[in-house]
Parts: structure tokens; C-alpha cells; sequence
């Protein structure tokens, strides 16, 4: 296994271009296209939050952002399959027992772990371990994966649980027919009364890393916040430019906007839009990293302004990929980059993390109504 830190940026970015170059075939064949999936592996992306006594590179958020917004920029698809596989690789091995790490992060390269993560299952207690079943949806990048992290009910206790088994003991059903996001091949799974040791399963939101440093401390909610908050980053970035480019080299309705003071003057309010929202991202997140190197934990605020900027970041990129729709005319219309990227920027606000309840939530807490509350995920807990 690879050790890297400083490079892992710029690693997206190069893989970020080779994932651009396969984006058409991972939206046609529902799944990323193996070169794809092979250079995450050799350039250590798998393991950007893995702690690095285990080979991985236990990544900073800053540091982390980039990555997924690098990699976002050059195919979004392959962006969310990354961050979620990441997610479910680096608490799985922050946060599971001793032997299951052992036996996931033994072998040459990472594993891939993969799933869901929200809506539960049910986990009956068997032994020293649990009965698994349930139906899942969304298991982004599963078709890639080697183990499955699935979310799970514990009967008699009602203990939300992680577990983590080989992807082999699920029922995989390729139904991904949607919009946008083809390429994360984000099927649906069933388990039937699996057995899986308790090792292999962790409390769903704790923040109490039995390895690793205290990166880990921000839970699973807060690597969701850095990846869906990167996510927007990378693929509003990528519909302003593909529309410049458009703009200054093509003939055609779209060539010339470039002459247009409404087109220019519209331009110049997505470009503000979009920087305005990326540098809240970039705000809080230095913010969160600062704390963390002091060993500390986040305010309410800080929390609420994580979960601010990720929403907020969602919705200001939708607001560019409308904008580029419109003035790109017909070559947004018909099949490419444009009409792609705009599908799937659609698709990454269906996502719960962006929907109406999280900015209700969001608006009780900054406007001061619930001074005494907590974030269960996107759920505000007022005491």
C-alpha cells in the first residue's frame, strides 16, 4: 500500500482527466470504466482517509476537499463513487475491531468498501455477532466493491450500527436507470439473515476513533459534509468553464453570446454565485482543521455552518448548471459534456444533505431558536 499526503491533490487531478476522458462510457454502461477504477488504486486515492499506520494517507480536510472537488471536476461520477468508497474505507478502518482490520488491510491494495448508508436495516443479535438483513438503495460504486457498509437496526436495543461484510454475501440488483450520476452505478442490494461478527460493526455516529488521529473525530457525518460540499465544488467549476470554452471557440447561437452583454453580465453573477459558496466551503473547513489540530471539538455554529456550506454549495452549483444550460443553447441539448454534467448536478440534489428539512433546520439554528440542541446527521435534536 501507498503512503501519500501532499501529492493526493494533484493525483486527482491527473486521474480527474483520465476519468473526464471515460465519462461518456461510465454514463452509457453504469459503472466507471476500468482504467478508471485502476488508477484510483495505483495513485492512493482509495486511501485518502485511512489511518496511516494501516498504509493510508489519513488526509486533512483541506487537503481532502481538493481531492474530491479535483476529481469531481474532471468526471462527477467518478467524484461520488470516490468519496463515498473513501468514506466507507477510512471509518471502517478508524472506527471497526481489531481483527476486521487486520483481515480488510492486510493485503496489497485497499479494499473497496461500498454501500449505504441511511435507511436501515435490521441486525438481530446471533452469537458473538448479528443476523443481518435489509434492502438498501444507492450503493454508489458497489459494482466496483470488494465489501459492503450497510446501515442496520439492532433488534431489542434500537442501536444504529455500521456493518461491514464481502460484497459477495449481498443480492446486487442493477437497477440504476436514472438521470444523471449513471457512471456510479449506485444500485440497489438485499441481505438475507447474514451472520457478522461484531467486530466487523461500529455505532453509527461515533466520533471515538480506536485508531487514527483525530481527523476520525468528526464522525461519518462530517467526512459526508466534506465529500458532498467538494462534490458541488468540482462540478460547478466544471460547467462555468465548459461554457467559456464553448463560448470563445464555438460558431452558432452559442458563439455568440460571447458578444452579448446579458450573457456576459449573467456570466459574471454564476462566476460570484459559485466563488461566494466554494469560499464558505473553504471557510468552515479551515475552521473544522484548525480545532482538530488543537485536538478540540466543533461549536453547535461550527457544526451548523458545515452543514450550511454543503447544502448551500449544492444548490449555488445547480443555480450555475441552470444558467449554463440556458445559455448554451442546443449543444446543451444534444449529448456531451454540457448536457452530462447537467443531468448529474440534478441528480447530487436529490441527495437528503441538500433537501428542504436540512435549510428549515439549518434557519432554527443560526437564527438562534434552539439554543439548547445537537446534529444527529442532518437532523436537528432540540433538547
Amino acid at each position: 500500500m501507498q503512503t501519500m499526503t501532499v501529492s493526493l491533490p494533484e493525483r486527482a487531478k491527473v486521474v480527474g482527466s483520465l476519468a473526464s476522458e471515460h465519462a461518456d462510457w461510465g454514463d452509457q454502461h453504469g459503472r466507471l470504466a476500468q482504467p478508471v477504477v485502476d488508477a484510483l488504486h495505483r495513485e492512493g486515492l482509495y486511501g485518502m482517509w485511512v489511518p496511516k499506520p494501516l498504509g493510508g494517507a489519513e488526509l486533512d480536510p483541506i487537503s481532502s476537499l481538493q481531492v474530491i472537488e479535483n476529481l469531481s471536476y474532471g468526471d462527477p461520477s467518478t467524484g461520488w463513487v470516490l468519496m463515498a468508497a473513501a468514506l466507507a474505507i477510512g471509518t471502517g478502518a478508524a472506527y471497526l475491531g481489531d481483527d476486521a482490520v487486520k483481515e480488510l488491510f492486510s493485503g496489497p491494495r485497499m479494499p473497496v468498501i461500498a454501500g449505504q448508508g441511511t435507511r436501515p436495516g435490521k441486525a438481530v443479535p446471533h452469537k458473538d455477532g448479528f443476523l443481518l438483513s435489509g434492502s438498501w438503495s444507492f450503493a454508489s460504486g458497489i459494482k466496483h466493491g470488494t465489501h459492503i457498509h450497510t446501515l442496520a437496526i439492532i433488534e431489542g436495543t434500537g442501536e444504529p450500527r455500521i456493518f461491514v461484510l464481502p460484497v459477495e454475501k449481498a443480492t446486487l440488483i442493477d437497477n440504476w436507470n436514472v438521470m444523471g450520476l449513471r457512471g456510479t452505478g449506485s444500485i440497489d442490494y438485499t441481505i438475507d439473515s447474514v451472520y457478522v461478527p461484531d467486530g466487523y460493526s461500529h455505532f453509527a455516529i461515533t466520533e471515538e476513533p480506536r485508531r487514527g488521529g483525530s481527523l476520525y473525530t468528526i464522525g461519518i457525518v462530517g467526512f459526508a459534509a466534506m465529500c458532498h460540499s467538494a462534490w458541488a465544488c468540482g462540478i460547478g467549476r466544471r460547467l462555468l468553464d465548459e461554457l467559456a470554452d464553448y463560448v470563445r471557440t464555438r460558431g452558432g447561437r452559442t458563439g455568440t453570446q460571447a458578444s452579448s452583454e446579458s450573457f456576459l453580465e449573467q456570466y459574471a453573477k454564476a462566476e460570484g454565485t459559485y466563488r461566494a459558496a466554494r469560499s464558505l466551503v473553504y471557510e468552515v473547513w479551515g475552521e473544522m482543521s484548525r480545532l482538530l489540530e488543537r485536538n478540540e471539538r466543533p461549536s453547535l455554529r461550527l457544526q451548523s455552518l458545515v452543514r450550511l456550506a454543503m447544502a448551500h454549495m449544492q444548490w449555488a452549483s445547480h443555480e450555475v448548471a441552470m444558467f449554463v444550460y440556458t445559455a448554451a443553447g442546443t449543444t446543451a441539448l444534444r449529448a456531451g459534456a454540457i448536457q452530462r454534467l447537467f443531468r448529474d448536478m440534478h441528480a447530487g440534489t436529490q441527495h437528503v444533505v441538500a433537501s428542504p428539512p436540512v435549510f428549515r433546520a439549518l434557519g432554527r439554528e443560526l437564527a438562534g431558536l434552539a439554543p439548547r440542541a445537537s446534529w444527529r446527521f442532518v437532523d436537528l435534536v432540540v433538547e
